[in-house]
């Protein structure tokens, strides 16, 4: 009997597990899409360990904001632009859409063009085939599976962020350097340095991660039923749980940012690369990873690609998602992926007009790994106004009762 139970008793272990992982670990996971990959991978390459800091003094900023975003949708049931909208005026609600809005669409293409461009790496096809494919998969996923099946995949696609932090192990590292510039803030005043940290803050707090764990932790209040009359009914137990897997998804995403920027310091700039121009360029810091087998270009592509593809399709429908998340609150249309489409016809809308102009945005002209960066640095910029909005909304104790934010 005892031998029968133990293992069940692993097997409730690990599903406890699994089910304090959520929104935290997704959101966090998608902050590190291909733009976070292009703008720490070209930090790295130009400015060596100079900025490697940022990834440790972002944390805890990085935390409390995604942690207020949580407790928002948690404890009042309603996303950001559904409280704008019942307690601040229209012209701050249609500034706050139309700045998400702007920014994701731009974001979902420049993250289409880096998927694009990643996968002909491995397979050379037309750059408008790859495009296409892309986004086809990526609409018939959001839109035709349910929420329950369609969290679990985002949750595993975060794995594809395993191959920076084993690079790190690989890579003969000047470890003293390392540590000094990750704990001792380096700054050069210079135009190429506060674009790049713009990026850097951009990539790393970006507006569309308020949106989308704000409404995914409604998604979640909904999934476990704990509306009472319209109103969540949340214990201080389920905001310690929300805090643990919001904490874990940011901590996951700021040592991936980190060992991104060590390796792309360690692999490209310290070897003469310090501007990256194509896929190609910046896949080049994986090559440690596989350096003893046959090949190892190519491995190196591979992964790079998968990484890209992984986290693209991951970071993809949160863009589009949290737009229209943004949108159907403002004008009141029924929103949210557990819903099937003939009951969210201008939900689902919203995310499929989103992604095809991503789409078509790849096709003026623009890099793809520039186009990332520079996306980046326009998430540094909206993010800003849209920061101190969220500090006002979770402090107030009208909006959150006795669960506002110290």
């Amino acid at each position: 009997m005892a031998r029968e139970k133990k293992p069940k008793a692993k097997r409730n272990k690990f599903q406890k597990i699994l089910s304090v992982i959520g929104p935290g670990i997704t959101t966090g996971a998608a902050d590190d899409d291909p733009s976070g990959i292009a703008t720490y991978s070209q930090t790295g390459a130009q400015f060596g360990f100079g900025q490697l800091w940022t990834a440790l003094y972002m944390l805890p900023f990085m935390m409390a904001v995604q942690e207020a975003c949580a407790r928002i949708g948690m404890v009042t049931g309603k996303g950001i632009a559904a409280i704008v909208k019942q307690n601040y005026n229209r012209k701050l609600l249609y500034a706050v859409v139309i700045l998400v809005v702007v920014a994701n669409v731009i974001n979902i293409g420049a993250d289409i063009g880096a998927m694009a461009a990643a996968a002909n790496l491995i397979l050379p096809l037309p750059f408008v085939v790859w495009t296409l494919l892309f986004t086809a998969t990526i609409l018939i996923l959001e839109i035709f599976t349910t929420y329950k099946v369609y969290a679990r995949i985002l949750k595993w696609l975060a794995l594809s962020l395993l191959a920076y932090p084993v690079t790190v192990f690989i890579v003969h590292m000047p470890w003293l350097t390392v540590l000094k510039a990750t704990f001792i803030p380096h700054i050069e005043f210079n135009f190429a340095f506060f674009f790049i940290i713009t990026g850097v803050l951009g990539t790393t707090i970006s507006p569309y991660m308020f949106f989308w764990e704000t409404s995914q932790e409604v998604e979640e209040v909904k999934q476990k039923r704990w509306f009472r009359n319209g109103v969540p009914k949340i214990r201080e137990s389920n905001i310690r749980m929300m805090r643990i897997d919001n904490n874990l998804g940011m901590i996951i995403s700021e040592i991936t940012t980190w060992s991104i920027l060590v390796v792309a310091a360690t692999v490209l700039h310290d070897n003469g690369i310090t501007d990256i121009k194509t896929s190609a360029d910046a896949a080049k810091a994986l090559e440690p990873l596989v350096k003893s087998f046959p090949h190892a270009g190519y491995l190196s592509k591979l992964i790079f690609s998968i990484g890209i593809i992984g986290l693209g399709l991951l970071a993809v429908p949160i863009l589009s998602g949290s737009a229209a998340y943004a949108v159907s609150e403002a004008v009141n249309w029924k929103s949210g992926l557990n819903l099937k489409l003939k009951r969210a016809h201008g939900f689902y809308g919203i995310i499929t007009i989103a992604t095809l102009i991503g789409l078509i945005i790849n096709f003026i002209g623009i890099n793809p790994v520039k186009a990332l960066i520079y996306t980046a640095v326009l998430n540094g910029v909206a993010a800003v106004p849209l920061v101190f909005l969220i500090i006002r909304i979770s402090s107030s104790k009208k909006i959150m009762g006795e669960f506002k934010s110290g």
